[in-house]
């Protein structure tokens, strides 16, 4: 948990401020809000958070309902934290895009053994959703590639190009098979948009060990630097 970023809704000060102490000492940062409107402000300032423990009552709205709007906002776990026990609301919940359900009153331990199982299966899916070269990465769910863990900043058509030829790697493909296989159009000839891709790529992926090269009759192709 140490290094994550919890925003943490919820209206009852006492639960407030055991959680806020117990996540603090486990080395997190935590952004609390009472409200909807609390934490609609907070994550407009901190998009970046690692997980959401959210109550269903609140002040201003019903925390089920709230759910989709924060999917919106960001990818990370949502536990649902409550004093309702109707079985009807903890399957609205985890049907309408909760990852957990607990019910008040809990033990912090417990509470700290969920968030950290959710926390791993939230990193495990990312570790597979990941396409790895050296210090290259593609994030194949988000489409940007990564090199020593800064965004290189690819444009659609780029990170499409260099994500086929990595599945092929070791492979020659021609310019019109790129053409026809990223743009999804056909060649006809006029592959010189593809061409000017690989020309952007291969200076943006310098230092990665890795090179585009090409040869006449070969085509392009992924492979790591001699």
């Amino acid at each position: 948990m140490k290094g994550k970023t919890v925003l943490m809704v919820e209206d009852n000060e006492h639960v407030q401020v055991i959680n806020r102490i117990v996540l603090e000492r486990e080395g997190c940062t935590v952004l609390s809000a009472v409200s909807l409107a609390g934490a609609r402000r907070v994550l407009a300032e901190h998009p970046a958070i690692d997980i959401a423990v959210l109550d269903i009552l609140l002040p201003d709205g019903n925390g089920l309902a709230f759910i989709p709007e924060l999917r919106e906002a960001t990818s990370a776990p949502v536990l649902l934290l409550t004093s309702k026990r109707d079985y009807e609301d903890m399957v609205r919940g985890l049907t309408g895009g909760a990852d957990d359900y607990m019910t008040k009153p809990y033990r912090v331990e417990e509470l700290l053994a969920r968030m950290v199982a959710l926390l791993h299966r939230r990193d495990a899916a990312r570790e597979s959703a990941l396409l790895m070269r050296g210090a290259l990465a593609l994030d194949m769910v988000a489409q940007r590639a990564f090199l020593h863990g800064e965004d290189i900043l690819l444009s659609p058509r780029e990170f499409g190009v260099l994500c086929y030829l990595i599945q092929h790697e070791g492979e020659g493909i021609s310019a019109g098979q790129l053409y026809e296989t990223v743009w999804m159009l056909p060649a006809n000839g006029n592959v010189s948009a593809a061409k000017t891709v690989i020309s952007r790529l291969r200076k943006k992926l310098e230092g990665s060990g890795y090179a585009i090269t090409s040869g006449w009759g070969v085509g392009y192709c992924f492979e790591r630097e001699k």
